[in-house]
């Protein structure tokens, strides 16, 4: 795959295809590169990859539970790389971690490690934006796409800032807060997602509060497209294999191609009183 993460993710959407990025802890389970391949069979456009942490300050008691899970089982960043780099998979491949991670030793050597495993993309959520540069040019020296995150409190002129800046996507949260399945979608995450398309060619996706099929094709409705965590991370630590998050997966994909279908096509929406 030659294509960045961000020609890749654009190429797609600008076929009029909603983009769905499943997330899986790695080293949650022995075998859970095989969730990857699951999830890109079940039709993701991307796929991103959890580097487990202690104190993660973003995540919610799911991930943080898949985290633990991890970490207890021997899970290291140089286990992780070497399992990504036998990844034989067809869309990009996205590491999300923690500044801790990333600066134990320097910007430079974490992103080279990223990129030499195979990696695309890389979040960093804790990394404040004014604070990016060193990571920003350690990223793009590589090849990485650098994603930032916009929040639903922010200005417009730290929105526009953030759509600059960021690679690959935009990621857009719902909700103020951690990482989860509840909550309704607000007007405030709704103008988020609405005014960051008027900012960037970018894609922009949602994240954060991604519950399930219907709640995540009424946020792709306001945006590009969706990053969906704790609701597979639940199902997996509630003993969900490959093969069923795949399926769960698949349904997400379904709801995003009708969304988008109607979107695109307006006369094959079904009437209100179908």
């Amino acid at each position: 795959m030659n294509a960045s993460l961000e020609e890749f993710l654009i190429a797609r959407r600008d076929t009029g295809r909603s983009l769905l990025v499943p997330y899986v802890t790695a080293g949650v389970t022995p075998k859970w590169t095989e969730v990857v391949h699951a999830y890109v069979d079940a039709g993701a456009d991307a796929v991103e990859v959890g580097f487990p942490f202690s104190d993660p300050m973003l995540d919610g008691v799911t991930i943080q539970e898949a985290s633990d899970r991890a970490l207890a089982a021997g899970t290291t960043v140089r286990g992780i790389l070497d399992e990504v780099a036998t990844l034989d998979v067809d869309v990009p491949v996205v590491a999300m971690t923690y500044s801790n991670l990333v600066f134990q030793r320097s910007a430079a050597e974490f992103c080279a490690a990223l990129r030499g495993s195979g990696l695309r993309g890389l979040i960093v959520p804790d990394s404040p934006l004014e604070e990016v540069g060193d990571l920003a040019d350690a990223a793009a020296a590589e090849g990485l796409d650098l994603v930032l995150l916009a929040a639903p409190s922010s200005s417009r002129a730290r929105l526009r800032e953030i759509a600059g800046r960021s690679r690959g996507f935009v990621y857009a949260l719902t909700r103020m807060g951690t990482t989860g399945e509840g909550g309704e979608i607000s007007e405030q995450a709704a103008r988020l997602g609405r005014e960051l398309k008027e900012l960037t060619d970018r894609p922009v996706l949602f994240g954060f509060g991604v519950a399930g099929p219907e709640r995540a094709a009424e946020l792709a409705d306001h945006a590009d497209g969706v990053v969906v965590a704790s609701a597979l991370m639940r199902r997996l630590l509630d003993g969900a294999g490959a093969g069923e998050l795949g399926e769960y997966v698949s349904s997400i994909r379904r709801a995003l191609d009708q969304g988008a279908r109607w979107a695109v096509h307006p006369a094959t929406a079904p009437s209100p009183t179908t």
